[in-house]
């Protein structure tokens, strides 16, 4: 999603028809079957179904698709130069620099010994995360991470990364053992017990929802600075609509970092926590 030449028309739309209606700013923000490049055109996207299932290509989707496509791309060209020479420069360094990072500060820290056979899904989400962010800040394009669906997807992901780590190392039995806190009354075992697995889907929960909202509040806040442009019908307020939104631009660069790193860090501390169980 960004904020394109058809969002500005549509904001003088609802200016134009009285109001102070906020629909066209939800337009621009939810998924839809179409890629909006207003004035050029609009490409609709092909539905499909498949025994009753609607599987049809979104906006969204063309977007997660491009990420990946672009990280392919990157890491093909970035593990080429490392052939080539052991030394590395330009993009093959950034991404050394990222993936050291992700080892070093996030891995490493959060999971302990063992965090090796956790390292190439917490780089992956890390790298798709916020490879989707940035494409969300690029003109005519879309933040795939605003949508609750692929954030739960991922946050799935994580679920079952962290439910599998912690069986594997301690056991299926011995992993829903070490659920219950040691040293407490037998008779709030059971009560523990609920407490404990409704804690596992809270945490996706939050891994979720965190990153949705966070995704899609700075794109909502910038299209409503914008639109007050349009809907008061007043050249004050562009001085201060237009830096207000400049900052908030740059301002979710930032987030587009942030929100990598914490999904990440969270779901690393999560694999952490169930792998390595207090006994």
């Amino acid at each position: 999603m960004w904020y394109n030449t058809s969002a500005v028309t549509d904001t003088l739309k609802a200016a134009e028809s009285g109001g102070n209606d906020s629909g066209w700013i939800m337009h621009h923000i939810l998924d839809s079957r179409e890629l909006d490049f207003e004035p050029f055109g609009v490409i609709h996207l092909p539905e499909i179904h498949l025994f009753g299932i609607d599987l049809s290509i979104t906006k969204h989707v063309v977007f997660m698709w491009l990420a990946a496509l672009l990280l392919i791309l990157i890491f093909w060209k970035v593990s080429k130069a490392y052939r080539k020479s052991k030394v590395p420069h330009g993009i093959s360094n950034l991404m050394e620099v990222l993936v050291v990072f992700v080892r070093d500060e996030i891995a490493r820290p959060t999971i302990g010994s063992g965090y090796e056979k956790f390292l190439p899904y917490l780089l992956t989400v890390f790298f798709f995360i916020l490879t989707c962010n940035f494409l969300g800040l690029v003109p005519y394009a879309a933040t795939a991470t605003s949508n609750i669906a692929v954030t739960a997807t991922l946050a799935t992901m994580s679920f079952i990364v962290i439910q599998v780590g912690g069986m594997i190392k301690n056991g299926v039995f011995g992993y829903f053992k070490g659920l219950i806190p040691h040293g407490i009354p037998f008779w709030l075992i059971p009560i523990m017990f609920v407490v404990e697995i409704l804690g596992l889907f809270t945490k996706p929960f939050a891994l979720a929802i965190r990153l949705f909202a966070n995704m899609t509040a700075g794109h909502i806040v910038i299209l409503a600075l914008l639109g007050l442009i349009f809907i008061l019908k007043t050249y004050i307020v562009v001085p201060v609509s237009v830096a207000f939104a400049l900052f908030i631009y740059l301002l979710e660069i930032l987030v587009a970092l942030i929100q990598a790193y914490i999904f990440t860090m969270l779901s690393s501390l999560f694999i952490g926590m169930a792998y390595h169980q207090e006994h």
